[in-house]
């Protein structure tokens, strides 16, 4: 009687452990830890040097693009914006978006900082070296590549269009591609977090 016991015990506590609810997600889960990366930034009309680590224990949200994109980056930053909208003040303290240029060659710390803020207050853009920029995309898996096209500066830069959300505690979580940008899904993801 006593084995028998000991079995059902043995058998309800693995049963319960698997019966667990797994938390879902709007984003495609990624769930590695984040690299950690510095860039150059531009705070109160000055270069400064910004990491990641700077915003432990935020919710951050980072895109790749440039300035002079013509349609993704526009889209992807106002939807960034509009999710922003969707939390409540307390909230929207605990996020961070990040906008890191891939077009060092025209887009300055100045520049980022200005095109990242027309879209929201608080966002900020970073930018480095064409080396730096290129680690930290291979770190975060983002393509990019001058072409040749119309464009102000005589050539535009493909790229991935991934919004990657990375928790409080460093952990790249969940990335969006463009099909899942959705900033009512978003936020409800954030949410979460916070």
């Amino acid at each position: 009687m006593r084995k028998l016991w000991l079995v059902f015990t043995i058998f309800a506590f693995f049963a319960s452990i698997s019966c667990e609810k797994k938390e879902s997600f709007n984003g495609t889960l990624y769930d590695k830890p984040a690299k950690e990366f510095c860039l150059t930034g531009w705070d109160n009309g000055k270069e400064k040097r910004i990491c990641l680590s700077d915003f432990k224990g935020k919710v951050v949200l980072m895109f790749f693009g440039y300035t002079h994109c013509p349609d993704v980056c526009p889209t992807a930053l106002q939807t960034l914006s509009k999710t922003m909208k969707l939390l409540s003040e307390e909230e929207r303290k605990k996020v961070q978006v990040i906008f890191i240029s891939v077009d060092p060659e025209r887009d300055t710390p100045e520049v980022s900082q200005k095109y990242a803020q027309f879209f929201y207050p608080t966002f900020i853009g970073l930018t480095g070296t064409p080396e730096e920029i290129k680690k930290v995309a291979k770190d975060y898996m983002a393509f990019y590549k001058k072409v040749k096209g119309q464009s102000e500066g005589g050539y535009l830069v493909d790229h991935t269009a991934y919004i990657y959300l990375i928790t409080p505690d460093g952990v790249l979580k969940l990335i969006y591609p463009s099909t899942k940008q959705k900033p009512e899904l978003m936020a409800e993801d954030i949410k979460k977090f916070l």
